[in-house]
């Protein structure tokens, strides 16, 4: 075979790829590597980190796609800083993997018509609905995460799977028994989970709304509540999650770091919406692991809707 020479795009791109892994900056700067792992370590995420270091004015700053590229190296996987991630993911997921499928969701119940009402928390009733998986080795059982938007009242609920119609029958249950005024409308992400919506929509009553496609964020409520839930109640490793409902004293708080802090800041203003008598009936009994308390579940979110409602007795 003759030699080759020139230039050859495939080989230059390989070239300046291992060029530019070699020269990142946390591959240079050991002191600001440790402070990095150490971070992860305690708990904090990658937009933390980079929004600390430019808060502090570090002389080297790094971006938060940097710290992932990083944890995900196999310097970083020599230490498994994987397991300290939020996702624990051995691998990172790539975006837009998932295969297109048919159009379940009509364009009607996009967030986009949601009213402002709800957007801007002024009206009790509206909740956002979110289902937490585990690593396969663990089965397929899952949690059902359902919260209201204005007085963070959370419900957890135990599934065997992810089929929709069970998932939803598990909802029904629940919040049948409420007034109307309680249960006006759920928000979800658009999981197959959540395809069954018309079933829902017609046996409660309640407007259903789901966000754009890839744009879980748009529910922050619930996704911050999940969090805080793994964190608080869910050990890790457990192979099942339990039936038996735990109550709120047997929870251990979470170690004090950056994401607890600014949690407890938001419960604080969030606190301060509220009198303080309404204020001590729901925030210490904020959540519910399991249907078999469905009452007082019902009885719970009917007292708390009639104070901020400013109902007294009777019906809603």
């Amino acid at each position: 075979m003759p030699d080759l020479h020139g230039y050859y795009c495939v080989m230059a791109n390989d070239m300046a790829r291992e060029r530019r892994a070699k020269l990142r900056k946390l591959a240079r700067f050991a002191q600001l590597r440790q402070s990095v792992i150490e971070r992860i370590m305690h708990g904090w995420s990658p937009q933390q980190i980079a929004g600390r270091l430019q808060l502090e004015r570090h002389p080297i700053s790094v971006s938060h796609e940097t710290i992932y590229k990083f944890a995900y190296s196999s310097d970083g996987h020599a230490i498994k800083l994987w397991r300290h991630l939020q996702e624990h993911r051995a691998r990172r997921r790539p975006r837009h993997a998932r295969r297109r499928h048919g159009k379940r969701f009509t364009p009607d119940v996009n967030i986009l018509y949601r009213p402002d009402a709800v957007a801007e928390r002024k009206q009790f009733g509206h909740w956002e609905c979110d289902l937490i998986q585990f690593r396969k080795k663990f089965g397929k059982a899952n949690v059902t995460s359902l919260v209201e938007r204005v007085s963070r009242f959370a419900i957890f609920l135990r599934n065997n799977d992810r089929q929709s119609r069970p998932v939803m029958d598990g909802l029904i249950q629940v919040l049948q028994s409420l007034p109307h005024l309680a249960r006006r409308s759920i928000t979800f992400d658009r999981g197959t989970e959540f395809t069954d919506w018309p079933y829902l929509q017609a046996s409660i009553g309640a407007q259903t709304w789901f966000c754009d496609p890839q744009s879980p964020w748009q529910k922050g409520t619930v996704e911050n509540t999940n969090r805080r839930g793994q964190e608080m109640a869910f050990e890790r490793g457990r192979s099942t999650v339990s039936r038996r409902p735990r109550s709120h004293r047997d929870l251990q708080p979470p170690e004090r770091n950056a994401n607890a802090s600014a949690t407890k800041r938001r419960q604080k203003s969030f606190a301060r919406n509220f009198s303080p008598k309404v204020t001590a009936r729901l925030l210490p009994r904020r959540f519910c692991f399991d249907a078999s308390d469905e009452q007082l579940v019902v009885n719970k979110a009917v007292e708390d809707s009639r104070s901020i409602l400013g109902v007294s007795g009777g019906h809603l």
